[in-house]
């Protein structure tokens, strides 16, 4: 009598086993950093931090095409959760979103 085990070559036996090994491994890891598998881990900031402000600061930069310390619609247009809000962000209804403005919208 063969068992089914037998039948299947050594090098599949290996794949499956290295696979299972990977995939507990990584079960481990994710549960020591307090994540489930396949999820982002998350840093140790609050809910509302939101990146990092000299990211926000670099992205509001780049997205200043006139240099002029402040962002058109057709600028913001670049950030389409910034587009759709846009006069929510412009706080104080100038027409224009200031890195401030820009900054606490992408905070909140």
């Amino acid at each position: 009598m063969t068992s089914a085990f037998h039948s299947i070559p050594n090098f599949e036996l290996r794949s499956v086993a290295l696979l299972a090994a990977l995939t507990v491994g990584a079960a481990l890891v994710a549960h020591a950093q307090g994540t489930a598998p396949g999820t982002p881990s998350t840093q140790s900031a609050s809910p509302q931090s939101g990146p990092p402000s000299q990211e926000v600061g670099a992205a509001f930069i780049r997205a200043d095409a006139n240099k002029d310390g402040k962002l058109s619609r057709q600028e913001a247009a670049r950030f389409p959760a910034v587009e759709q809000r846009f006069d929510q962000i412009d706080t104080n209804k100038d027409s224009h979103v200031s890195r401030e403005e820009f900054e606490i919208a992408l905070k909140s």
